[in-house]
């Protein structure tokens, strides 16, 4: 079995596959704060709680956006499982090639989305990750990321209305906004935010196709892909799984554990 950690701004995803199936995902807080032991009870929990024997783990590999929580996940698997874990970091084999003015700037999350949408879709393609960022890729017929856009994230305009307004309160996105014309404050805020996500990325995919001079398939992934799809008027594929199934293809691609 392998063991995918995908640690992001807020949320770290482990995931257990065995072969191409994956058997679990649990996700947990990131938190820079959490020290490798406490990481490493807390995936001895996990197991636990999901019936899997941690020793049927022969390979981990983790990406991170977090360079403190890096180190100390690295820390606790490594000690948890015995294995040297395999990093996304510049000069891993991932088989895509990055068109980008910088490549090693790219983030591991993202480089795994793309290797994964590569993979499992058409090309040219359009990958949205929608966690804490809003990111949006593009990768060409011949499956080279070309580059994208960041805007900020569902629950991070909500949190900036909140924290840079005297009267506007907090609100979130777990009510489903019934017209795009509110008729009270929260319900303002609510459509503003997610009828405006919704059609940010409506004109993106269009530019994004008009700059690339062809139709793509267009693949969203991320904690909030299935809450904003209904406000959008392009239809797309939701794949919660495509960092881990990237980080997948990438740890089979470095052929650490035959």
């Amino acid at each position: 079995m392998l063991l995918t950690v995908d640690a992001g701004n807020t949320n770290t995803v482990f995931t257990v596959f065995d072969g191409d199936c994956p058997v679990f995902e649990a996700r947990i807080n990131t938190d820079s704060a959490r020290m490798a032991d406490q990481y490493a009870i807390t995936l001895m929990d996990i197991f636990k709680l999901r019936g899997v024997d941690r020793d049927c783990v022969k390979g981990v590999i983790i990406s991170s956006v977090v360079p403190p929580v890096t180190t100390q996940i690295k820390a606790a698997v490594e000690d948890l499982f015995g294995l040297k874990a395999l990093l996304i970091e510049p000069g891993v084999k991932t088989g895509l090639n990055i068109k980008i003015d910088d490549p090693s700037s790219l983030g591991g999350d993202l480089a795994c989305g793309a290797v994964a949408a590569k993979e499992l879709y058409a090309m040219p393609c359009i990958v949205i990750d929608m966690g804490t960022i809003i990111k949006v890729m593009a990768l060409d017929k011949t499956g080279a990321l070309i580059g994208g856009t960041l805007s900020p994230g569902v629950k991070l305009s909500f949190e900036v209305m909140a924290e840079g307004t005297a009267a506007l309160p907090l609100v979130g996105s777990d009510t489903a906004v019934q017209s795009i014309i509110g008729t009270n404050t929260v319900d303002c805020i609510r459509s503003g935010v997610l009828n405006g996500v919704g059609c940010m990325l409506d004109g993106l995919i269009a530019r994004f196709e008009k700059e690339i001079g062809e139709n793509c398939s267009v693949v969203a992934t991320g904690g909030n892909a299935a809450v904003i799809k209904p406000y959008c008027e392009r239809s797309f594929e939701v794949n919660p799984h495509l960092v881990s199934q990237g980080l997948r293809i990438i740890h089979k691609k470095n052929a650490l554990h035959p």
